[in-house]
């Protein structure tokens, strides 16, 4: 039986990301995410009304652009195929994470705090000023644990789904809620609908990445019974349902101890402790990118199980 061209485009995506990882220049994200600023600015009420309307038109946009260009290469298997992987190769962020926490290592290793502490940002959105080489290790693994949930597991899997639209949809609301999704007092109403939104879509797709984390453990010397522990114990200590799931695994996959409090736009929030091993240490950050990595591999498979499933029943 010929492979599916969804599952197809998913490979291809998932390929080209590996190799090409994000285009430096004219990010079709970045664009979206200065048109959602300039929306921001036009719409903004501290209203959870409004910021359901912001949320609707932009996601709903995004997704029926996506509706638009799949239905345009129906029984056309190449132009499907092509399709996907673009939108695929768009939306994904595997190999970007990889050479993020791969650069935070070797900043640390070699004992460069101020880089590390600037670059820290590339990775998650925390207050890095001051943070000592512990701290910042810390973070970088957590948001390595999560990203990779966001940024490679879901959009494989709403691909897989949904394929265009679901794709694009998946991506679009997951970088409104990095944007407006934070409990600050700006966003703590308009935001509501971006961050409920995101959680929705990640309740599923977080569990598989605790899955495929408890799965890869032994691949980076950790036990997966131990991921498996920590994943059931701790991932209710972490106050986001999805994150916490993601990172308790990685946690136990990795054999150490991460979360506590953390500092996001001057308010400090209490992440929970996750883990019962010693504290991470530099050497557990390459360990985490491996992670990472291989997580993302098996998540493609089970996308491309995912698609060939849905089009035998289709």
């Amino acid at each position: 039986m010929a492979i599916p061209a969804r599952a197809a485009g998913l490979v291809l995506g998932y390929a080209a990301d590996l190799a090409f990882a994000d285009p430096r220049r004219g990010h079709p994200v970045a664009g979206f995410g200065q048109a959602a600023s300039s929306l921001e600015r036009a719409c903004w009420a501290d209203k959870r009304r409004r910021g359901a309307a912001y949320t609707g038109v932009l996601v709903g946009g995004v997704a029926a652009l996506g509706w638009i260009s799949q239905r345009a290469t129906r029984g056309r298997p190449v132009a499907e195929t092509a399709i996907v992987a673009v939108a695929t190769w768009v939306v994904l962020g595997g190999r970007s994470l990889a050479v993020e926490g791969s650069l935070m290592a070797q900043m640390l290793e070699n004992n460069d705090l101020p880089g590390a502490r600037d670059r820290l940002g590339h990775l998650c959105a925390r207050d890095a000023t001051g943070l000592p080489a512990n701290d910042l290790v810390r973070a970088s693994v957590e948001s390595l644990a999560e990203n990779t949930s966001d940024a490679v597991v879901a959009p494989l899997l709403w691909g897989a789904v949904a394929g265009v639209p679901g794709l694009l949809g998946y991506r679009a609301a997951n970088t409104l809620d990095a944007m407006v999704g934070y409990r600050s007092e700006r966003y703590v109403r308009f935001g509501w609908a971006s961050a409920r939104l995101d959680d929705l879509l990640n309740l599923v797709p977080a569990r598989v990445a605790a899955a495929l984390t408890v799965a890869a453990a032994p691949m980076v010397g950790g036990r997966s019974a131990d991921a498996w522990r920590i994943w059931r114990r701790d991932a209710s200590r972490h106050p986001s349902p999805n994150a916490g799931v993601v990172e308790a695994a990685s946690a136990g996959a990795l054999g150490v101890t991460i979360g506590g409090s953390n500092t996001y736009d001057g308010s400090l929030e209490d992440r929970g402790t996750l883990g019962d091993g010693p504290a991470v240490v530099v050497a557990d950050l390459s360990r985490s990118v491996r992670l990472s990595q291989v997580v993302g591999f098996g998540a493609m498979l089970v996308a491309v199980g995912v698609a060939v499933v849905r089009r035998g029943r289709g």
